[in-house]
């Protein structure tokens, strides 16, 4: 399995292109602001063609590139239908001090033209990958993660977390639609049940592992 990983635009989003091998198709995670130049040089060095672009959440920070991605390799677009609002709208899902950062500039934003909705524990088959959808609402209504079987002796699986898990610490729940006590019930109920070996790809930050982020991350101690 491929994985390249790059953090884009000025919150440092990490974007990631996943592929069975060079020359293959491939799938987009989150491509953010600025994350469009970044996903067409990963392409062309490894010769790939994206079919698919997913989508953890609707925030701006993670959608920004998702139509201009999705039109320029006629890819479909992947998101829960509790934040394919914020695709058309993402000022909807922003705290007022961003918002009014970026009226400054004239931007449009509108839906792609495949848009397919997730639903909890989907599995999804694209480029030659599996993709088990877990719904973890807390930081937005309509956050979701993403794990590929990863076939190493040591690692099971990847999961791309979006903003729910990060290297000890998790997502914020005090923009609009989010609430921290589903966000600690989404932690319960779908990470802490996962096995450690598990490589956590987060939306922002360092990779981490399931077991390391068990025993150090406090808000999981907690639980």
């Amino acid at each position: 399995m491929l994985i390249a990983g790059f953090p884009a635009g000025p919150w440092g989003t990490n974007c990631y292109v996943a592929a069975t091998g060079p020359g293959t198709e491939c799938v987009v995670i989150d491509p953010g602001k600025d994350a469009a130049e970044g996903v067409a040089d990963v392409v062309r060095e490894h010769r790939l063609k994206p079919v698919a672009v997913l989508v953890t959440h609707g925030h701006v920070d993670h959608m920004w590139c998702v139509a201009p991605v999705a039109g320029t390799y006629d890819a479909t677009a992947w998101i829960h239908p509790a934040d394919r609002h914020l695709l058309a709208d993402p000022m909807a899902g922003m705290s007022r001090e961003t918002t009014q950062m970026l009226l400054g500039g004239n931007y449009q934003f509108a839906e792609p033209d495949d848009v397919r909705e997730l639903t909890d524990l989907q599995e999804l088959e694209l480029a030659g990958l599996r993709f088990v959808v877990d719904h973890t609402p807390g930081h937005t209504e309509g956050s979701v993660t993403f794990r590929s079987p990863y076939p190493t002796d040591d690692i099971s699986e990847v999961m791309f977390s979006g903003d729910l898990l990060f290297a000890g610490s998790i997502g914020r729940t005090d923009l609009p639609g989010g609430d921290h006590p589903t966000m600690l019930q989404s932690l319960k109920s779908k990470v802490l049940p996962l096995a450690d070996d598990i490589v956590v790809l987060p939306g922002h930050g360092e990779q981490t592992s399931i077991g390391r982020e068990r025993v150090t991350n406090p808000y999981l101690q907690d639980l």
